[in-house]
């Protein structure tokens, strides 16, 4: 376990998807040797692939892997959690994700775990519920803001690389006071992120990286997107 808060927030990609192995590599840098790690994939149902490729990826990296089915309630989550170094979230549905955390009462597990000390790993659904807001898609249907679990202070867009209609969406959704100020990440790049903020961006692809969206009176629309450093 850290010391405090941590947050380690992908915009997408990773091994559910069968690349960035840099990513990983960056969140097993953040704990100790040998570390316990546990997989939750609730936001894509539990698709077997990626529950089968985090065994696969981490399996020589770690004393104890346990994925928490999404069928669990909130004392077996709290059994689940107990030693666990790391929490890695996949991505996916992230309104039914929520949603079923909130009703079994594990998300006061996993923000009490986050509290006490365990990594928050995760990407695209899995890397902006723990922020205030999020700028979900809707499932396809439209972008929209969807409350997180208020971990970690603002709101916070995936998928700012690879899909180009989020750039405009994100900016109009802050600037229209529908989510508060907050970050953007690329595929490939990862956040890590203490209770204070931003502690260090990785980039696991060229050119991938994280972005702040802040008020600036230069700015036509009163809002300025700026990179934030990365380190490689």
């Amino acid at each position: 376990m850290t010391n405090g808060v941590c947050v380690i927030a992908m915009g997408g990609g990773g091994f559910t998807h069968g690349e960035d192995p840099a990513l990983e590599s960056y969140c097993l840098r953040q704990l100790p040797d040998q570390p316990q790690i546990g997989f939750i994939g609730a936001a894509s149902q539990d698709n077997p692939d990626r529950i089968a490729r985090f065994y696969e990826r981490f399996r020589d990296s770690a004393t104890g892997l346990r994925h928490l089915p999404m069928t669990a309630d909130a004392q077996q989550a709290t059994d689940w959690v107990q030693g666990l170094d790391m929490v890695y979230v996949g991505g996916g549905n992230t309104a039914q994700m929520l949603a079923g955390w909130r009703a079994t009462g594990i998300d006061a597990v996993l923000l009490a775990a986050a509290r006490a000390g365990v990594v928050m790993a995760g990407v695209s659904a899995g890397a902006v519920c723990w922020f205030e807001y999020a700028m979900w898609d809707g499932n396809g249907t439209g972008f929209r803001p969807l409350e997180g679990l208020g971990l970690i202070a603002g709101s916070c867009c995936p998928h700012y690389s690879s899909e180009p209609a989020r750039r405009p969406a994100f900016r109009d959704h802050v600037a229209g006071r529908l989510i508060p100020a907050g970050l953007a990440i690329d595929d490939g790049a990862a956040v890590r992120l203490g209770a204070n903020g931003v502690q260090e961006v990785f980039s696991a692809r060229p050119g991938a990286g994280a972005y702040a969206l802040r008020q600036s009176a230069k700015a036509p629309d009163g809002w300025q997107e700026t990179p934030i450093n990365s380190a490689q």
